[in-house]
Order: C-alpha cells, then sequence, then structure tokens
C-alpha cells in the first residue's frame, strides 16, 4: 500500500500513468475537455447512459433495511458509487461506462434516495446507510471494493472506511462532507424545511415542475453544477421523481435530510489518521456548498492521502459532468 512518504511521487506517476494509459483513455479526456458540459463518449466508445437505459438495467437486493436498488456495468473486481443528496445512482452514469473496461461498477441508491424501497420504521441517518452497505455487499457476496463517494456519500464513505477497513481497498473522494463542515451551512435551509415537511415540494416540486428554474442560479443547477445545461430534463426527473411520488417518500426524504444535522463525523479524525486505505481526492474548487479548505483538511488527516487534485471551475456534483476526470482519477488510484 502507498505510505505517507510517497506523497511527493504522486504528480509524477500520476504523469507516468497517463503517458502508459494508452491512446484511446488520453483521447478520451480530451474529448471530456473539449466537450465539457456535452455528453461525451466513453473510453469504450459508448454514449453515456440514458435515464432509459439506466432504468433497465436496475436491480434490488433484498436486505433487512429494504430492497435496495443498484444498477452495475462490467466484471471484476466491485468499484462501489456512492451518490450525493437528493440524487442517486444515476449521478454516476458517466463513470459507469467509462470505467466497466475495468472493474465491475456497481452504483445503489440510498435508503431514502432514489429507487430505493425501504423497510418500514427503518432509520435513514449516516450509520444506517453504512450497515445497509455492509449489508448489500454481503448479499451480493462481495467482500471488499474500490470506494468512489460524492456529497454525503463521502460522509458514509468515511465512516465505513473506519468501521469495515477490511471492505475497503482504496477510496477516491470528491467534493463531500468533513469533521470540521458537517453539515455545511448551506444545507441548514434544507434541514429547516424538511423539519418542517416543506423541503420536498417547496424546492424538490418546484425544480421538477419548472427546470428552467432548476438550473437557473436559484436551482440545484446554478447551485451545484458548473455547465448551466445540467442537470438535464431527465436526470431532474430521474432524481425528484421518485422522492415526490409519494407521501411516505416525501417523509423519508425528509428524514434523510434531518439526519445530516447531526454531525456524523465528529471524533473521527484520529481513526482516519490510522487508516491505510489509499485515498485520492478530487475537489471542484467552484463549490459554494462545501468549503474550499476541505480538501485540504483531508490530504492532511488521512494518512494514506494520495494527494489532491483541484479542479478550478467545477461545483458540488461536478462527477456528473466531468466523469472522463473520474475515469482518469479512478484508473491512476487504481494503478498504485
Amino acid at each position: 500500500m502507498l505510505l505517507p512518504n510517497f506523497r511527493g511521487h504522486i504528480e509524477m506517476n500520476r504523469r507516468h500513468f497517463l503517458s502508459l494509459a494508452g491512446t484511446t483513455m488520453v483521447s478520451s479526456v480530451l474529448a471530456g475537455s473539449l466537450a465539457y458540459g456535452r455528453e461525451t463518449v466513453s473510453a469504450g466508445g459508448k454514449a453515456t447512459l440514458d435515464a432509459a437505459a439506466f432504468h433497465a438495467t436496475r436491480r434490488f437486493a433484498k436486505t433487512a433495511f429494504g430492497n435496495i436498488a443498484y444498477v452495475e456495468r462490467g466484471a471484476g473486481d466491485v468499484a462501489l458509487f456512492l451518490h450525493g443528496f437528493p440524487l442517486n445512482g444515476f449521478q454516476w452514469r458517466g463513470a459507469l461506462e467509462r470505467l466497466s473496461p475495468y472493474r465491475r461498477c456497481i452504483a445503489p441508491d440510498f435508503l431514502a434516495m432514489g429507487y430505493t424501497r425501504v423497510a418500514e420504521g427503518q432509520d435513514v441517518g449516516p450509520q444506517s446507510q453504512v450497515a445497509m452497505l455492509v449489508a448489500f455487499l454481503d448479499k451480493l457476496g462481495i467482500t471488499d471494493v474500490d470506494l468512489v463517494a460524492n456529497d454525503s456519500g463521502g460522509a458514509v464513505a468515511q465512516l465505513l472506511i473506519v468501521q469495515h477497513p477490511q471492505r475497503v481497498r482504496t477510496l477516491l473522494l470528491t467534493n463531500c462532507d468533513v469533521e470540521t463542515d458537517s453539515p455545511p451551512a448551506a444545507l441548514l435551509p434544507v434541514i429547516e424545511l424538511s423539519k418542517q415537511g416543506k423541503f420536498v415540494d417547496q424546492w424538490l416540486g418546484v425544480w421538477r415542475d419548472d427546470k428552467s428554474l432548476a438550473r437557473s442560479p436559484k436551482g440545484i443547477g446554478g447551485m451545484c453544477y458548473a455547465d448551466p445545461a445540467h442537470p438535464t430534463d431527465e436526470a431532474i426527473d430521474t432524481y425528484f421523481g421518485p422522492l415526490l411520488s409519494t407521501e411516505r417518500r416525501k417523509a423519508l426524504t425528509h428524514a434523510y435530510a434531518i439526519a445530516l444535522e447531526r454531525n456524523a463525523l465528529a471524533g473521527i479524525a484520529a481513526q482516519l489518521a490510522r487508516s491505510v486505505v489509499p485515498v485520492r481526492i478530487v475537489w471542484g474548487m467552484g463549490d459554494t456548498i462545501f468549503s474550499a479548505d476541505s480538501p485540504d483538511y483531508l490530504d492532511r488527516t488521512l494518512r494514506n492521502s494520495c494527494g489532491v487534485r483541484r479542479l478550478e471551475r467545477s461545483k458540488l456534483f461536478w462527477p456528473e459532468e466531468r466523469p472522463d476526470v473520474l475515469a482518469e482519477e479512478a484508473q491512476f488510484l487504481w494503478s498504485l
């Protein structure tokens, strides 16, 4: 495993990795840069999955926590993708296509998010999400994974590597909660509206019904995406449709948000410092939700950090917009 005294060689090794990655991978990365903000073609020559294809490949794993919705592509060692709030596994559609030639890529929907069917009375806070993922992996007969995480999924990922270190080979962290910024101040209005039972209808419902507003500076697009064309109409429907579908689903979404009020990462620094899981941090510096100091905090705290890559224009949900960058960094991390 990579140890702390190797940090100075990370960028040199990364450049060497790219030089050996082959013309297919390099051309894919260049295409992603030139076509930033548009749909691109993956390294395997496949277009990013659209909503219809994504829905058609969805499966369910029955656990004590409920029936966990997931989509998978590829074969071999497993890469597990943890999405943000209020999204679902569709966030990773571009990454799944690009990385499925190298891993069995699995994108589950968290409890209360997406298409997962939550068991009656089930808690949906971060600790329960960790327990659910362990049960989910056990159900699929998976012993360990390469973990990729964003937003609140990043908090769950940090809990997973300290509570179940044997289940995680590597961790690629993107913009997310950290101990010193959880929850971020920008989430407090969402938590308050959720306590009043209003968030889903007053924010998500309005955005679903007015997609131009959703992509405006006042919507999720302006808050969390760099490209004003994102999220697409089908992404908005895929993310918000299930959360608006029933009163129970609305209540579960509110419960998910309320559970984020308590800092689930409080006191985790010492455990992260002991973790030997290799971690790469890629951070969108245009993010207005999480602190710009957070990637440096993670890099200092994580014993086996492989350094930070900063994306100057990108916001919170950049992994959805720039899957080629995510694929490049994942392959680099997996090659160490």
